[in-house]
Formats: C-alpha cells, structure tokens, sequence
C-alpha cells in the first residue's frame, strides 16, 4: 500500500497479527475480500504464539531435554537462545508474507483505535495517520502478563515476564518463579535444564490447584530431584535491588524469608489488553475482567464486531485462537452455524519433562459433582507394556483417566509421561466422539509407542479409595 493512502475502505479489519485474526483473514483475502490487517508491532507478526509464547518456549524445552540433568550449561542455553531467535523471525518472516502478498490484504504497523463501531484510526510505525471504514472488525489483541501491586515488582530490573526471560542473553545463576502454575512450572524447569538454580514461589497450599492432588504432587516429586526448590503457602510481600541482584521476601510458615535471584520471573496469569483500544466508542463491552464480553458466535455487543483469542476471556490457547476462526469464518462466509458451544473435551499441556497433558474432569471433580465414576492411575515406571518410555530413558511421570461407571464413558485424563502432548489428542477424540474406556482399552496400537498404556492402563480401572 503506498505509503500516503490516509483512507482505507474495507469488508474486513483485524487487530492483532495472532492465529485466529490472521487465519480469517488470510481466507477471506483469498476469496477476494478487501482486508486490512494492523498489527501494533513489526516484532509481533503472526503473533503471541511464534513470538513469545507456545514456539520459542518449546524451542527452548526441545533444547533443554537433550542436556544431562545436574550440569550448568551456559554455552547450549546462548546456543538455544540465539537458534530459537533464528526461528522466530523466519516465521514471522512467513507469517508477513502470508497477508502481504495477497492483493486484497493490506497490512498496517501501527496503534488500532475505534473512533466509532465501524471506524479505526490506525497511527502508524512510520508517522502516518489512517483511517480504516470497515464493514466487519475483528479484535485480537490477546493478552499480557499481570503485574501484582507487590513493592518493588515494577521497579526492580531483575523482574521480567516470560517474554523478557526467552530473550535473557546469559544464563541466569539464581531463578526465582512468581507462580506455580503453568507458565512458571514450564519455566522452572527448562531453566533447571540448563542449569539455574531454581526456586518456585506458589501462594496457594500446593502446585497446580485445579489439578488432582496425586498429579500435583508427582510433579512436584519430579520437578524437586531436578533441583527445583518449591516453596508452597508463600506470600510474596516486596522484591528490591542489591548488588546488581534481587531479593524477593515473603512469609511462608508464619516467617519471613528472603531468596536472592538474578532474575526473577512474574508468572501469576494474564489478563486481556484491551485498553486504548476506544472500545467505548465503538459501544463494545468489556467484563470487570477487561475481556471483551462475545456470544457463542463470537460477537461482541455490536454484531458486526467479533473478538477472537485470548481477549475474549476464553480458554488462553493458540488452537482456541484458531477454532476461533472457524466460528466467525463460518458467520462472516458460511451458514452461520458453527459456535463455541459445540466445543467439548479440550485438552492442555504443561510442557515440563515429562510432559503433562489433561483433557476433561479430573477425579476430584467427579467426586464434588457426585458422580459414579472408575478410575485408574498407574506410575509410568510401573508399565510393563509402555517399552517406549524405557527406549527414550523417560519413566518419571504417572498416566490417571476417570470413566463414568455407568456408560464406560471416559470423563477426563491426566498424562503425566513422555509423548503426552501427542497421547491426549486420542483420549480428547474418544471423548468427543463417545468412544467406551473398553473400545480404547482393546484397540490395537502400534509398538513401541505410548499410546500403547491405554491397553495396560484401562485394564486398572476401579472404583475409587473413599
């Protein structure tokens, strides 16, 4: 687009370069609409994903998992950084390519604001001034990591997200993790990998809150003999600077403590953006959260608003990101009928080593709703017919599913094990499609592979331990 157009008339604007945005508009640019994409940041094509979160964190684990556990590797952690860097700025490379070279698509570098519902003023990177006219606006612009109004949190210079972390230049020696949660987790452990010493803060009684006690406490096992020291029950109360380190105080048995660290990551959640984005102007509503309040459809309050992602206050995953799509897709140039309430049996990961991949309800969840339910947990060391984890030299970890008892329907999974990225996705399609715990249990799978323990792990089922 020349660079002195100020006026852009469209059928279609998307704010924010991530999955679900750039998917749509990728498809209707090819279908011969006129698309305007504006992204804020040259440094975030393609978005969240490629950039700072699910591709260059796993880069960086993939990395991680090929070092001795026990050794401090400064050398293999500038490697990874730099080829992980590398990566991401080829995709984004293709990501940019993918909308600029359609002639219906216009990509603009700039700050989205709406003037009205169905205008944007875009500043852009260069100086420039456009005004977009759009019969359909799409918003995502995703979500940010929250900040806690702890002393010292926003001020010392130790303190970081995870996209700081990823890009850190040098190893650091001392780590402390603000959350037990995911992202932290994640973090902790690949950091361990490379030889930091690690120290997880988690204000809650244990790791992982939402997930079963028995699941929590192996990773906690496995996470603890890699190095990483835990801390449960911790009230973080101020963080500050001293001989170009930080500390971090907090209480935790009815004491005060105090951890030093050279960096100190914040992984406490993330809340959507969606400030300076006019949205009172343009009469979308946003929830007490700063989500912008959708439909099933994805409408916002003005229907020819859409908003994809995690700004929607949704599930934060790239895949949601990108069934997304298919629901404004199908409203915008399909029947109309594909909507969010069809959405069963999503599956997550906790990308750690092993792996913890969870779709459905856990036991505990079962139970409080007073369900009638089977279930089965094996430690992966214990399976003798899951050779493949003894191939890769990967046996920590336990395998759990609860069944219904009355339909032999299965409720939910929690893979803690070597591949349980790749196994859930079975356990989530039998789930969708109301495949029995028995027809899983007795369907032959290829040898050796891990998902091949359904065989051994359905055949454990039984009610469970009052």
């Amino acid at each position: 687009m020349p660079l002195n157009v100020e006026h852009i008339e469209a059928d279609l604007a998307v704010i924010g370069f991530g999955k679900g945005g750039k998917t749509l508009a990728a498809a209707l640019g090819r279908q011969g609409r006129r698309v305007v994409m504006i992204e804020q940041s040259a440094l975030m094509y393609g978005g969240t994903c490629i950039n700072i979160g699910c591709v260059p964190t796993k880069s960086m684990v993939y990395r991680a998992e090929h070092l001795t556990p026990g050794g401090v590797y400064e050398d293999a952690y500038r490697s990874a950084v730099a080829a992980t860097a590398d990566l991401t700025a080829d995709l984004r490379a293709v990501n940019f390519a993918m909308l600029d070279n359609l002639d219906t698509v216009t990509v603009l570098t700039g700050h989205a604001r709406f003037t009205d519902p169905h205008t944007l003023q875009v500043e852009t990177v260069g100086g420039a001034t456009v005004t977009v006219v759009a019969q359909s606006i799409v918003i995502g612009t995703g979500s940010r990591p929250v900040l806690p109004d702890i002393p010292g949190l926003s001020t010392t210079p130790q303190v970081m997200t995870s996209t700081e972390l990823l890009s850190l230049p040098e190893l650091p020696g001392l780590l402390t993790v603000l959350g037990g949660g995911y992202v932290g987790l994640e973090f902790a452990a690949m950091f361990a990998r490379y030889g930091s010493e690690v120290t997880v803060l988690e204000h809650g009684p244990r790791i992982l809150g939402r997930e079963d006690a028995d699941v929590a406490a192996c990773l906690h096992d496995i996470l603890s003999s890699r190095g990483v020291e835990i801390v449960t029950a911790a009230e973080v109360t101020s963080v500050t600077e001293a001989r170009q380190a930080a500390w971090v105080t907090f209480q935790a048995d009815r004491m005060q403590h105090a951890v030093e660290a050279d960096a100190v990551l914040v992984a406490l959640g993330r809340e959507p953006v969606t400030d300076d984005l006019g949205l009172a102007e343009a009469g979308v509503e946003t929830t007490g959260a700063r989500a912008i309040v959708v439909d099933e459809y994805l409408r916002t309050s003005q229907p020819h608003i859409f908003a994809v992602g995690d700004v929607n206050g949704g599930p934060q995953f790239t895949y949601i990101s990108l069934d997304d799509y298919r629901v404004v897709l199908s409203q915008l140039a399909g029947d109309g009928s594909r909507s969010t309430a069809s959405r069963t049996a999503v599956p997550y990961v906790l990308f750690t080593s092993p792996p913890l991949a969870r779709v459905g309800l856990t036991e505990a969840a079962a139970v409080a709703a007073g369900m009638d339910i089977l279930v089965a947990t094996l430690p992966v060391a214990a399976m003798a017919t899951v050779p493949r984890a003894r191939i890769v030299d990967e046996t920590a970890g336990l395998m759990k599913v609860v069944v219904d008892a009355g339909t032999d329907k299965i409720l939910g999974a929690a893979l803690l094990s070597y591949d349980s990225h790749e196994v859930i996705n079975t356990v989530a399609l039998a789930m969708r499609h109301g495949i029995t715990a028995t027809e899983l249990r007795d369907t032959i799978y290829t040898h050796p592979s891990m998902t091949e323990a359904f065989n051994q792990l359905l055949g454990a089922l039984a009610a469970p331990s009052s």
